[in-house]
């Protein structure tokens, strides 16, 4: 197994740097092009009209400064490490970065137009959350994850939300539920992209929106970190939600939503349950 995975790793004739598993890969790194892959043009159909409404979406948009060279973009400094680390969260969400197998962060930042050292801060990050793990001499492995890992990772954020979710409902006014409409119309707007990229950042806006109103920082925190691990691809790669599962996960927000601004607790308890175990 381990002689399958040094593919990725492989010497690059013309460039001198290691070469990865980049087939269908998308880079977003301050107009960087993309290469076309399974989904991308959904995947750019969200995203190109996100932008145009003025949004923010999974990547940075383009630096403006001096013209790019022999087609590389040229980017500033103080915000090529977060373009880059947007740019790998998004390719791993929409299942472009494989479980298990070996980047290298110069090969990354070949394709990005970048230096390997803002790759590799932006992968350490990435190890930090647990998607990666730190192969020496090699680069960082995609985690593998299974269908358990992210039934625990369901239940753990059951635990914390349901309660707090009670909690709020309960004490919010109605008005305060009000104004978070449009962060779920947004996620019918993003889940109609048919890209799981999208729609996950979407997904946590709206969520992170409502746990915003408990007033606890730490809490917030958390939830957001299990919901961002809760949206990763399983073992095989696959990306979990098609375009109609994102449609439902979708309609649920506004569902809750209404259920809260109408203060039905029952109601509330019973959608707020399924939902998170809907996420998995």
């Amino acid at each position: 197994m381990e002689q399958a995975r040094s593919r990725s790793v492989e010497g690059s004739a013309e460039t001198g740097v290691p070469d990865v598993r980049t087939q269908g890969f998308r880079t977003d790194v301050a107009g960087m092009p993309a290469r076309p892959r399974p989904g991308g043009e959904a995947c750019e159909r969200g995203t190109s009209a996100a932008a145009a409404r003025g949004e923010h979406t999974h990547s940075e948009p383009p630096v403006p400064g001096p013209r790019p060279v022999d087609g590389r973009p040229v980017i500033r400094r103080a915000s090529v490490r977060r373009q880059v680390l947007d740019a790998l969260r998004t390719a791993l969400v929409a299942g472009e970065l494989e479980p298990g197998e070996v980047y290298s962060a110069p090969a990354l930042g070949e394709r990005f137009g970048v230096s390997a050292t803002p790759v590799r801060e932006a992968m350490q990050h990435l190890a930090q959350e647990g998607a990666v793990e730190v192969v020496p001499n090699r680069g960082f492995r995609v985690v593998v994850r299974g269908a358990r890992e992210l039934a625990e990772l369901t239940e753990v954020r059951a635990l914390i939300e349901i309660p707090v979710m009670m909690r709020l409902a309960r004490t919010v006014p109605a008005e305060r539920w009000v104004e978070l409409r449009p962060l779920a119309e947004a996620t019918v707007l993003a889940a109609s992209s048919g890209c799981p990229a999208v729609y996950a950042e979407s997904d946590r806006a709206f969520h992170r929106g409502v746990l915003a109103l408990a007033g606890n920082e730490q809490l917030a925190r958390v939830a957001e970190d299990l919901h961002r691990r809760a949206q990763w691809p399983l073992v095989d790669g696959r990306v979990s939600h098609g375009r109609a599962d994102l449609l439902a996960d979708a309609t649920e927000h506004t569902a809750l939503l209404e259920a809260l601004i109408a203060q039905d607790l029952v109601l509330v308890q019973q959608l707020v349950r399924e939902h998170v175990a809907g996420a998995a």
